[in-house]
Order: C-alpha cells, then structure tokens, then sequence
C-alpha cells in the first residue's frame, strides 16, 4: 500500500511542488541523483570509470507536454553523446520515450529519437530505451523494431519482470539480437497485467535471464565492447542478490564468459555489491541520472526501498 501510493505521488503536481521546496529532499535525493547539471554527471561517471565501472547516462525528465519541451530533451541527450566522446568515457546514454515526444506525437518521438540514435553511432555508441508504464509498452517496442527495420542495432530496451507479457516480448527482442536491460519494474500496474506478488516477480525475473543467456549463446556470444560502451545482450539490472547469484551459477553452466553478459545497479545503492562483482570479473554499469526534473525518479526509489523512505523521513524531522 506504501508503495503504490508513493507512486501515485511521483506523478502528482501538487506533492511535486511541496517536496521540491524541501531543502532536505535534495540532500537525500542526491545520493540516487548525479546532481542538476551535465558537468556534474559526468564527473560522477569519470570516478566511476576509475572505479572499473561503466556507466549510463540519464537526463531526467518524463511525459513532456509539447513538441518544444522534447526537442530540449533530445538535444540535452545529443550532448550527453558529445561529452562522453570528448572525455573518453566508458558510458552510454538512455531515454524515456515520454520524454523526447511519445505522449506528444510518435511521429515527433519517432524522428528524435532517431536523431539521437543515429548521432551514438556516429560516435560509436549506444542508446538504452527505458520502459516506462505498461499504457507506453507497445509503442516503446514498436519503435525499437522500427529502428532495428531502418538498420540501427546500436539500441536497446528495458524489459519489466512484474508483466506477464513479458517473457513472449523478450523472446521476439532476443531473435533480432536486440540488448535487454532486465528490470523488475518500478510503476504501479493492476493484477490483470501485471505479477502482484514479489515472488513471482522475482521467479519470472530468473525465467527471463534464462532466456536471455540461452539468447547469447544462440548469438554466437557477443560480449562488451572494450570501451564499455555497446553492451552485451544481457543487462541484469537488479540489487537482488539472489537474482545475482541465479543468473551466475547459469551463465557458468552455459559456459559463458564473464564479459558476456553485464549486471546493472543505480547510482549510489549498493556501492558494496558492485565492487564485489567487479572484483569477481563481471562487467557493471551504473545508471546515472541527472538534471532539474528528479522528482519523478526519487519517488520510484522512495518506493522500492523502505530503507530510502526513513531516511528520508528522519532528516526531515532532524531539520
């Protein structure tokens, strides 16, 4: 119940505005949030590149309202591609379709984001679509298979475990070779679509990474490119440490390299684990979000961990 109504107020504009006045908000939003500006994030992704970690690059920012406000969109993430190649960054950039026009005009979506992807392979790099609730689902997928008619393989999806429809959308991704950043989902759905128990969830979640390993094999085994920016197939986007500790113990069994599949975390969670599995050989990218709008993004990790939400809730009150 706690967390659907945190959801719900991610995408209220009356708590947007009270939170956002809070001087404490910003303190323990920043430990999930790169800071407001560009230059900001990328500092953030030059120590954790020193750190051994790969990176990808978010500018917040959802549902925009008008064509101006995503072409602003797509111009911020074209910049956030120059940086990268000006620094010789190990990173890539992803997006919200909501945010470069898809609730505008797919059409308007459709031409930037192919702005955006054509402009990463021209600097040899990748674009990660970020799913977004299950109402944008479909169009998000029909424009990744649009791009994949066009030519472009530089992009990737994001695919949700909590949705029962799933695991078919994952199987039609993976015969076109197309990389998948494996999530569990952070929206409020209704049980009609979506698993409502944490265990099924999570029991999909693995059923998935099967199909994505046996994906890799039947690919001939890509693997991460040296600079860390194109991704393999698989990207295991999980703090779940038994979702960790599955997906291993089968990619060893399939006999796959280390480098051939790659685990995900956000930015500033569990700093402990990610070194952990850089240690142990595996590739790990860090999902870094930035900008003016974090509103939306602080709520859904507010949402996913009561630990987040007492923190929180205690330095308010310690103001």
């Amino acid at each position: 119940m706690l967390r659907a109504l945190l959801i719900s107020l991610s995408k209220a504009e009356w708590a947007k505005r009270l939170v956002t006045r809070w001087k404490v908000a910003w303190k323990v939003a920043s430990r999930f949030i790169a800071g407001e500006t560009l230059e900001e994030a990328m500092q953030v992704i030059q120590n954790l590149n020193a750190a051994g970690l790969n990176a990808t690059v978010d500018y917040l920012g959802e549902h925009t309202t008008d064509a101006e406000e995503a072409h602003r969109a797509t111009e911020a993430t074209l910049a956030i591609l120059e940086d990268i190649a000006r620094r010789n960054l190990h990173a890539n950039v992803s997006v919200k379709l909501s945010a470069i026009g898809l609730t505008v005009d797919r059409a308007l979506c459709r031409q930037n984001l192919e702005r955006i992807v054509s402009h990463a392979r021209s600097l040899g790099n990748f674009v990660r679509v970020d799913m977004e609730d299950s109402s944008l689902v479909d169009a998000t997928l029909d424009l990744i298979h649009w791009c994949y008619d066009q030519g472009y393989t530089n992009v990737g999806v994001a695919i949700q475990s909590y949705l029962y429809r799933s695991e078919r959308d994952t199987r039609r991704l993976v015969e076109r070779r197309v990389p998948i950043r494996l999530v569990k989902g952070a929206y409020k759905e209704p049980p009609e679509i979506a698993y409502p128990r944490k265990q099924d969830v999570d029991a999909n979640f693995d059923r998935l990474t099967d199909v994505l390993l046996q994906g890799v094999v039947e690919a001939g085994v890509p693997q991460i490119s040296a600079d860390g920016r194109i991704p393999p197939i698989p990207a295991l986007a999980t703090h779940d440490e038994a979702r960790i500790r599955y997906a291993q113990q089968r990619a060893e069994r399939l006999g796959l390299p280390k480098t051939a599949l790659e685990f995900q975390m956000l930015y500033g969670i569990r700093r402990d684990l990610q070194q952990e599995l850089v240690r142990a050989g595996y590739p790990v990218r860090i999902y870094v979000p930035f900008g003016t709008h974090w509103y939306p993004y602080f709520m859904r990790r507010l949402a996913e961990r009561p630990a987040n939400l007492w923190f929180f809730v205690s330095n308010f009150f310690r103001r």
